[in-house]
């Protein structure tokens, strides 16, 4: 039997946490994440099956539902991810596949991808300088994509103006690590 040592996306045994005048980047490792996408023709359901399965409405385009333990995010037409705790929800995607049978197909992403909490007074200076994302008019509670550094990205803005997660492919999380942390760097 092998003696496996879970690592975060960033190589290390814990989360690592960068912090620069009015601006704090923390690594994520915690979370649970699956897609869910709707089936030809049956999108209703799947509407009508989430708030009983995961206790908040699928959200509309752009924007981001967060119930007591799971978040979703819209991600494509009838499409989205949902997130959870990680050590409360190792199961997520069976549990969302179970419970939305064959209305959805649902796929594990939790390996998949790296996410980073930015936040503090200088987070919207960090995306100006850092990418065509106009943060500076994202609302709470919406989503977008953009490029950071050609990654394709994910990021959720949780408090307009100052708290933002981004999400990118794991395999380029030093990568983008290193672009938020040159970005904040160059703001002082």
């Amino acid at each position: 039997m092998h003696d496996l040592i879970a690592i975060t996306p960033l190589g290390g045994t814990t989360a690592q946490t960068d912090s620069f005048p009015g601006l704090e980047i923390s690594e994520q490792p915690n979370w649970a994440l699956a897609s869910v996408s709707a089936r030809h023709g049956a999108a209703k359901t799947v509407h009508k099956t989430a708030p009983n399965l995961i206790g908040i409405d699928l959200p509309e385009v752009g924007k981001v539902n967060s119930g007591l333990e799971m978040t979703a995010f819209w991600i494509g037409p009838d499409q989205w991810m949902v997130m959870a705790a990680h050590d409360a929800h190792k199961d997520l995607a069976h549990m969302l596949r179970t419970g939305f049978g064959s209305s959805a197909s649902v796929t594990e992403q939790t390996d998949g991808w790296a996410r980073f909490d930015v936040e503090g007074e200088n987070t919207v200076a960090m995306f100006e300088r850092l990418c065509p994302l106009d943060a500076k008019a994202m609302i709470s509670n919406s989503v977008s994509r953009s490029a950071i550094e050609h990654l394709g990205c994910l990021v959720i803005c949780s408090s307009a103006g100052y708290k933002f997660s981004v999400l990118c492919p794991r395999s380029s999380a030093v990568s983008l690590h290193h672009a938020l942390c040159t970005a904040a760097k160059g703001l002082s």
